[in-house]
């Protein structure tokens, strides 16, 4: 895969920037990464998207009808190498390095919104670098975004902004691309990045690294 090299500095503002829309269908970008989230955890375990290897899940649980298509990274364990078809017309959401966070709302346990995002942005102030190709073109930084608290196991949030539903409230802090429809045909998109935060055991070095050859224009699957 022609990717980003670990630790290579950070993808310079001179380079061209990506068409990225500030909303789709109504839905800001913030927004959409929500949505993706809730996509993720809608597989049962072991059976999500960012722990497909080779792109045989693409489809599953995509909104056939929607306007956004999303894409997966990794749990930041492996180096994926995927195939997918995407129906033309459809943006795509890149997850191109990011970190979620659910904590239990109520209880002697509970933890408010503040604290879920504060622990969903452990890393984001660590991007070491973040280099995205499409067709061997390098593309604009990526954007961080921050959502806001959600209830991840809700389709969507009736009770308003303020999470007041759910067992659990989530956040995801990160750094996403949302793409605007490819030309019909064969197209390749290489996401290299990594953190470099020393005081996360867990999540503070991870890396991100693959690489999708999409067909646009054929149905999926």
């Amino acid at each position: 895969m022609v990717l980003a090299a670990p630790l290579a500095p950070a993808a310079p503002a001179s380079r061209a920037p990506a068409a990225a829309p500030a909303s789709v269908g109504g839905v800001s970008a913030a927004e959409w990464t929500i949505r993706w989230w809730r996509w993720t955890r809608s597989f049962p375990d072991g059976l999500e998207p960012y722990l497909d290897r080779d792109g045989r899940r693409c489809a599953m649980g995509q909104d056939d009808d929607g306007p956004v298509w999303f894409l997966a990274g990794t749990d930041g364990r492996f180096d994926a190498r995927r195939r997918c078809r995407v129906p033309a017309g459809k943006h795509l959401l890149v997850p191109v390095i990011n970190m979620y966070f659910h904590g239990p709302r109520l209880g002697e346990n509970a933890m408010s919104c503040a604290q879920v995002k504060r622990r969903a942005a452990v890393n984001n102030d660590y991007l070491v670098s973040a280099v995205v190709l499409l067709d061997g073109k390098p593309l604009a930084r990526p954007e961080r975004l921050i959502s806001r608290c959600f209830d991840p196991q809700a389709e969507r949030d009736d009770a308003g902004p303020d999470d007041r539903r759910g067992v659990v409230r989530a956040a995801a802090d990160g750094y996403w691309l949302l793409l605007p429809p490819l030309a019909p045909g064969p197209h390749r998109l290489s996401v290299g990045a990594n953190y470099g935060n020393p005081d996360d055991p867990d999540y503070g070095r991870m890396l991100q690294n693959f690489e999708y050859e999409l067909q646009v224009g054929d149905p999926a699957i």
